[in-house]
């Protein structure tokens, strides 16, 4: 029986899904240029759910492999990195070309560094934070979907303050600093819903999603804000794992 040749689809899919998560965040850059605002947090948020699914869909065909690690931190650093900065500096920071573009610099350059940091530590055995159900400072995708805050509010109030550059660039510094942090949050694969409540939690999504449908600048708005108040709430409850880990070593 003759050997088969070439790469299996399944090892093909995940990273077709990656590349469109790459070209989404690029494009949203594209539309920053002509100024379609709306558009352009559109395909950032459009990359981060494209993001969510390359994962899941390599594990569940089992195609997952090391090109497909690298395709993926390359593609992170680009959507979530380069293209927010980007379109927050056309949007805002240009107003102030020298010191904006240092701010727009410093989110590119700490969602770099804080992939490459993932990457250098992708085998190593001691991960506390992982061991323990938690993430290392906030993932790429909801660092870009935070920097991007200002567009929302103003997006949806019409509000020229929340475009003032001494507004955003701090705000852009603020969330560059989580992205390279060592606060713990959480893991969205860790957390666990009671079977009490299963029903209650879906109709919950199906509302989160049907508000994004109808309004969705001011939906990406609360969950900005929810998700910040999840930080605290994170580092809080690592505190604890923290602590009963000591007192069992003791």
């Amino acid at each position: 029986m003759p050997l088969r040749r070439g790469i299996p689809l399944r090892a093909v899919a995940p990273n077709a899904v990656t590349a469109l998560a790459l070209c989404s965040g690029l494009t949203g850059v594209r539309f920053a240029i002509a100024g379609e605002w709306e558009r352009a947090a559109g395909a950032i948020i459009i990359a981060g759910v494209l993001d969510g699914l390359d994962g899941r869909i390599a594990r569940l065909l089992k195609g997952q492999s090391k090109f497909g690690e690298q395709l993926d931190s390359l593609s992170d650093v680009i959507a979530f990195g380069v293209a927010p900065a980007l379109i927050m500096f056309l949007w805002s920071l240009k107003d102030v070309p020298r010191y904006g573009w240092i701010f727009a610099l410093a989110l590119a350059v700490c969602m770099a560094m804080r992939l490459a940091r993932f990457n250098s530590q992708i085998d190593s055995v001691e991960q506390p934070h992982k061991s323990a159900g938690f993430l290392t400072g906030v993932p790429a995708p909801a660092a870009a979907g935070l920097a991007m805050l200002p567009l929302y509010i103003w997006l949806w109030s019409g509000q020229d303050m929340a475009r003032i550059p001494w507004i955003t660039a701090p705000w852009l510094a603020f969330v560059a600093f989580l992205a390279v942090s060592n606060i713990a949050t959480f893991s969205w694969s860790s957390l666990r819903i009671r079977r009490s409540v299963r029903l209650e939690a879906l109709v919950g999504v199906a509302l989160v999603g049907a508000a994004l449908l109808s309004a969705p600048f001011e939906t990406l708005t609360v969950i900005c804000l929810v998700y910040l108040g999840l930080i605290a709430w994170s580092v809080r409850s690592y505190a604890k794992v923290k602590r009963r880990r000591a007192a069992q070593a003791g």
